[in-house]
């Protein structure tokens, strides 16, 4: 079954390949069969996912899983949140690489830029704050069609802290800068494997697994 992916994050589209392994299901980001990314103009992670989900069915006329995820700090009630990915505001893109095997193509460098920007904002945020604990949610949405009355949904929440500077090199987003008290590591010091064992994308996925054998029956 070929279920649209309503993202173009390349490293998004990799964990989530990794976690529905098994299933006979074959991920696909919607930037390979030409849709542009979705508004997502809501206030909350469910109804930004739904409205991906459905944009991504609609324009290829099949199945569809969208993620709206985020970070969601107790001290700044609940922000970033919905607006994690551009919680700095939109970087503007610079100068679009030279074609270099070698280099980074110009939408992952964007990518990084904003990651850097936000990171830079959240740290400026929680300047003289001394509670910062914090949570990663994924809210997932699966659609057989843009019309499917029976959204699958699956919310996964992952404990954390916020560190005062950024540890590792791995993942993507504010990875660095979030600690995961039960693993003591920063999420970007995760190898992919233990990440993928307990994210907030782990922890949606396993439902979406179980709805997607019980309700689709895959």
């Amino acid at each position: 079954m070929r279920l649209v992916l309503a993202s173009n994050n390349a490293k998004k589209l990799i964990e989530l390949q990794q976690l529905l392994a098994g299933l006979p299901v074959e991920l696909v980001a919607q930037g390979r069969l030409g849709v542009a990314e979705a508004d997502e103009p809501h206030a909350t992670f469910i109804e930004n996912a739904l409205a991906k989900a459905r944009h991504a069915a609609a324009a290829t006329g099949g199945a569809a899983i969208a993620d709206d995820s985020g970070l969601c700090v107790d001290a700044l009630g609940g922000a970033p949140g919905v607006i994690s990915a551009h919680y700095a505001g939109e970087v503007a893109p610079g100068r679009e690489p030279e074609r270099d095997p070698g280099r980074e193509p110009g939408r992952e460098a964007q990518r990084r830029a904003q990651d850097a920007a936000n990171n830079a904002r959240l740290l400026q945020a929680l300047q003289g704050v001394a509670g910062r604990s914090a949570h990663f949610v994924c809210t997932l949405v699966a659609l057989r069609s843009a019309q499917d009355p029976q959204p699958l949904v699956a919310v996964g929440r992952w404990p954390a802290e916020i560190l005062c500077q950024p540890r590792g090199e791995r993942g993507f987003g504010y990875d660095p800068l979030v600690y995961i008290p039960e693993l003591d590591r920063a999420v970007a010091e995760l190898d992919a494997a233990t990440k993928n064992t307990h994210s907030h994308r782990a922890r949606a996925m396993a439902q979406m697994r179980q709805l997607l054998r019980e309700v689709w029956r895959l």
